[in-house]
Formats: structure tokens, sequence, C-alpha cells
């Protein structure tokens, strides 16, 4: 799903749209699969013992509420998955997120100081990894889990090189103003 253009100035262009990668969602996705497993087999354990036992419709209730719980975690997961969004365009960093209450943050690319990622083993396999950009007055950013860390490293290095060599709008060859 495409960044929404209301969000950008008339004159900004999109460079770059990310969500956060999908391992953000392994940990709720493989509990949810494997809830439904033990559930699964709890059901057809149960269904099998003649006669059925006291305790067996407890504990197919107990379990239905567990697969719930961890469904409904899942979702939530989903959706500050798919409502979390790193964009860069020609004049800033964005990065929005949040379900119910959203959050922002924007960084002029102009004062931007530096930009580095790191990531490990298993996010260099994933391929992606954590993004730090340091401003001219805060403390440096941290943006975890973007998809294609490196690329994104330097199509933003990129992005702020290009914003520093065309900052002055004066013509080539023209006295500097005062």
């Amino acid at each position: 799903m495409p960044y929404p253009r209301s969000a950008l100035t008339p004159e900004e262009r999109l460079l770059l749209h990310r969500h956060p990668h999908v391992k953000m969602l392994f940990g709720s996705g493989g509990t949810l699969v494997l809830v439904t497993a033990l559930a699964a087999w709890l059901l057809t354990w149960v269904q099998g013992q003649v006669p059925r036992p006291s305790w067996g419709t407890a504990a197919l209730v107990a379990a239905g509420v567990v697969w719930l719980v961890v469904l409904v975690w899942f979702l939530v997961r989903l959706l500050a998955w798919s409502t979390t969004h790193f964009v860069v365009t020609d004049r800033r960093v964005m990065y929005r997120h949040g379900i119910l209450t959203r959050t922002g943050i924007d960084i002029p690319l102009l004062r931007i100081n530096s930009v580095q990622f790191e990531h490990g083993l298993v996010d260099r396999v994933l391929r992606t990894g954590t993004l730090m950009i340091e401003s001219a007055s805060d403390d440096p950013l941290s943006f975890a889990d973007i998809p294609r860390v490196e690329e994104v490293h330097t199509l933003l290095y990129s992005a702020v090189h290009d914003s520093l060599d065309g900052d002055d709008d004066d013509e080539p060859g023209a006295a500097p103003r005062a």
C-alpha cells in the first residue's frame, strides 16, 4: 500500500516507502500456529475419549479462550505492522506508527548529520536491520526492522547529499547574497 499523497507537499517527491520487516510478526504468528496446532490436537484427543471425560469440555473451552487471545494478539500486531510507515522523500524522512494514537516524526534532509545502520547475522539473512539517523539538534533516532536497510542507507545518504548540493537557489555563477 503506497503512502498517501495527501501527507506530502505538492512539490515533494516520494523516494521510498517501507513498512517494518515482517519479522515483526514472527513471534505472534509462530505462537498462533503453535496454539492452533495444540488446540486441534486437544480437540481430536478429547473427542476420541469414550466416554468423554468431565474435564474435556472445560479443557476445550480453555483452549478456545487461549487460542482467541493469541489470535487477537496476532491481529493487533498485524495492524500495527500495516500502520507503521518509514518514508523518505526528496525533502524529509518521515516515520509514522500507531493504531489508535498515531505518532510521527519528520526529519528534514538538510538537518541530517549522519546515517548509520546495523544488522546482526539473523538480520543479514533476512535483509533487515536498524537505521540510525543523527540530526542537527537531537540524539540519534533508531528505526528498527527496516527492510533492505543497506539500500535505504545508501538512498538516504544520496538524498542528503543531493539536498545539500541544491540547497541554494542562486543561479550558477551568480554572486552570493549578503
